[in-house]
C-alpha cells in the first residue's frame, strides 16, 4: 500500500512538471499541430494506472459526452481509482488482523478416543511377566468436549499495532480521495486535449478553404497572363500544406478520442462525440497565502501523509513494547469422561504473565526498522508540504500567464485576418505577389494555433489549480457546469 502511495506521489509531481513544460511550449510554439495525440496524462506516456480503465458495456449509437459525463464515468471505471479502492479494502483487512490479537478467541474441539496399550512399548518391558498379566492394557476410552476461550488482558505491543493499523486505514481512505482528484485531473487533461484537437480541425479546414480560394485566384491570374507561373505554384504548395495539416489534425483527434475512451472506461469501438467546448471565464484572483492555507486543509494526499506519520509513530511504540510483559487469560468449560454417557462438567481457568527476558535482539531489530520507517514518513511529509507549496504557486503563475495569453491571442487573430484580407486585395490588384499572401496565411494559422493552445492551457491551468487546492472534483464540475 505504501508503494502504491509513493507511485501516486511520483505521478503527481511528474504531472505538475510536465504541465508547466507544456505551458511554456505552447507560449513559444508558432506553428499548428503542437498537440501530442495519445498522451493520457502529463508525464506518464500511458504507463500510469490512471491512464487505463475497466471497459463498460457498449452503448448503441453515438454517445454524447460532456466533461461532467466523462468525469463521472472515470470515477467509476478508471483503473487507478479501482486499484486505490482495493488498497482501502486491504488496509481494512490488515486492521482486523491486528485487532484480532486483542479480541477473544473461542474454539471448540470435542473428541472421543478408544485406546489399547502395550506396557512393553511404554518402557515397562517385563513388567507384565513379573505381575503375570497380559502386556496389553485396555481397551479404554476418553471423551472430552469443551469450549476454550483465550483473551489478552494487556499487551501494549498489540494495542499500538492496532492503533497503527487504524491510522493506516485512515491514510488509505485519504489516498482514495486523492485518487479521485487524480482521475479528475486525468479526465480533464485528456478531454481538454481532445476538444483542442477538434478545434484545430475546424481551424485547419478553414485554412484549406482560404488557401483554395487564393490558389483559384492565382490560377486565374496566371492563365490571364497577369501573374507569373511561380505565383500559381506557390499558392498550390500552400494549399497542399494546409491539406496535410488538416489530415494530421483529424488523425490526432481520432487518436485522442481513443485516449479519452481508455481513461474513462468506454467500451472498445464505442462511438461518441464531445458536447463541451473550451470555456473561458475571467480568473477570480486568490492570494498565495489563501491558496496555501486551503490546500493544506483540503489536500487528501497531505492528510494521508500525516496519517502515515502517525501510523509510523505507533508502529515504533509497538516495536518498543516488545520489551514489556503481557498478561493473558485462558479458560475452558465442557464435559469430560470415559464415555459421553458418563461425562461430567469440567473446567479450567488460568492466567499467564509473559515476561520477555532475552529474545536474541529481535526487539532491537524491530525498533531500528520502525525508526527508519518513521524517519522516512516524516521526510515524505515534509517533501509533500514543499511540493504543495510549489504546486499552488506554479498553478497560479500558469493561470495568470495563460489568461493574459488568451487575450493577446484573440487580438492576434483579428490582426492576422485583417492582414490576410489586405494582402489578398493587394494581390488581386496586382500590387504584390503570392509571397505576401502566403505569409499572411501562415500568420493567420499561427494566430489560431496560439489561441487554441492558450485557451487549452488556461482551462488546464484552472484544473491544475483546483487539483493543487485539493478540490478538483467539485471545482471542475462547477467550472464546466452547463458548458
Amino acid at each position: 500500500m505504501r508503494l502504491n502511495y509513493e507511485r501516486r506521489r511520483v505521478f503527481l509531481l511528474a504531472g505538475v512538471l510536465i504541465c508547466g513544460a507544456a505551458t511554456s511550449l505552447a507560449q513559444t510554439e508558432a506553428t499548428p499541430g503542437s498537440s501530442t495525440p495519445g498522451q493520457a496524462i502529463p508525464g506518464t506516456n500511458g504507463v500510469s494506472p490512471f491512464a487505463g480503465s475497466v471497459p463498460a458495456k457498449l452503448v448503441p449509437g453515438i454517445m454524447p459526452l460532456s466533461l461532467r459525463d466523462a468525469i463521472d464515468r472515470g470515477l467509476k471505471q478508471n483503473l487507478g481509482l479501482l486499484l486505490s479502492h482495493a488498497d482501502v479494502r486491504s488496509a481494512r483487512g490488515q486492521r482486523w488482523e491486528q485487532l484480532s490479537a486483542l479480541l477473544p478467541h473461542v474454539t471448540a474441539a470435542p473428541y472421543v478416543a478408544e485406546s489399547k496399550l502395550n506396557v512393553d512399548e511404554l518402557g515397562f518391558a517385563g513388567l507384565a511377566n513379573l505381575l503375570h498379566i497380559s502386556p496389553s492394557v485396555g481397551p479404554f476410552s476418553y471423551f472430552d468436549a469443551r469450549a476454550n476461550a483465550t483473551q489478552s488482558l494487556f499487551d501494549w505491543k498489540s494495542i499500538n499495532a492496532t492503533r497503527a493499523a487504524s491510522q493506516s486505514l485512515k491514510s488509505a481512505g485519504y489516498a482514495f480521495k486523492d485518487a479521485r482528484d487524480l482521475v479528475v485531473l486525468a479526465v480533464g487533461y485528456t478531454y481538454l486535449q481532445a476538444i483542442a484537437d477538434e478545434a484545430r480541425i475546424e481551424t485547419a479546414a478553414a485554412q484549406v478553404k482560404t488557401a483554395q480560394t487564393v490558389y483559384d485566384q492565382a490560377t486565374d491570374q496566371v492563365n490571364a497572363g497577369t501573374s507569373p507561373d511561380i505565383d500559381g505554384l506557390r499558392a498550390k504548395v500552400e494549399l497542399q500544406t494546409r491539406q496535410q495539416q488538416l489530415i494530421q489534425a483529424r488523425n490526432n483527434f481520432a487518436i485522442q478520442k481513443l485516449t479519452v475512451a481508455r481513461v474513462i472506461g468506454l467500451a472498445p469501438g464505442q462511438e461518441f462525440e464531445f458536447t463541451d467546448k473550451s470555456p473561458y471565464q475571467p480568473f477570480e484572483g486568490i492570494t498565495v497565502d489563501e491558496a496555501l492555507k486551503r490546500a493544506y486543509a483540503s489536500r487528501s494526499d497531505y492528510q494521508a501523509a500525516m496519517n502515515e506519520v502517525r501510523a509510523a509513530e505507533l508502529s515504533r511504540k509497538a516495536a518498543v513494547a516488545g520489551y514489556f510483559p503481557s498478561l493473558s487469560l485462558d479458560a475452558d468449560y465442557g464435559l469430560g469422561g470415559s464415555h459421553p454417557s458418563t461425562a461430567t462438567p469440567v473446567a479450567d481457568v488460568r492466567g499467564t504473565l509473559s515476561i520477555p527476558i532475552f529474545q536474541g535482539g529481535s526487539v532491537h531489530g524491530d525498533v531500528l526498522q520502525a525508526d527508519a520507517r518513521l524517519e522516512q514518513s516524516r521526510e515524505r511529509l515534509d517533501n509533500l508540504r514543499g511540493q504543495i507549496d510549489s504546486d499552488v504557486r506554479a498553478a497560479l503563475l500558469n493561470l495568470q500567464s495563460s489568461a493574459d495569453l488568451v487575450i493577446v491571442a484573440r487580438s492576434n487573430i483579428d490582426l492576422a485576418e485583417q492582414t490576410l484580407t489586405q494582402s489578398r486585395d493587394r494581390f488581386s490588384a496586382g500590387v504584390t505577389d503570392t509571397v505576401e499572401v502566403v505569409q499572411s496565411q501562415e500568420a493567420v494559422a499561427s494566430a489560431h494555433e496560439q489561441y487554441i493552445s492558450s485557451l487549452y492551457n488556461y482551462n488546464y491551468a484552472r484544473i491544475s489549480l483546483v487539483r493543487a487546492l485539493g478540490i478538483a472534483e467539485e471545482g471542475v464540475k462547477e467550472y464546466f457546469r452547463g458548458r
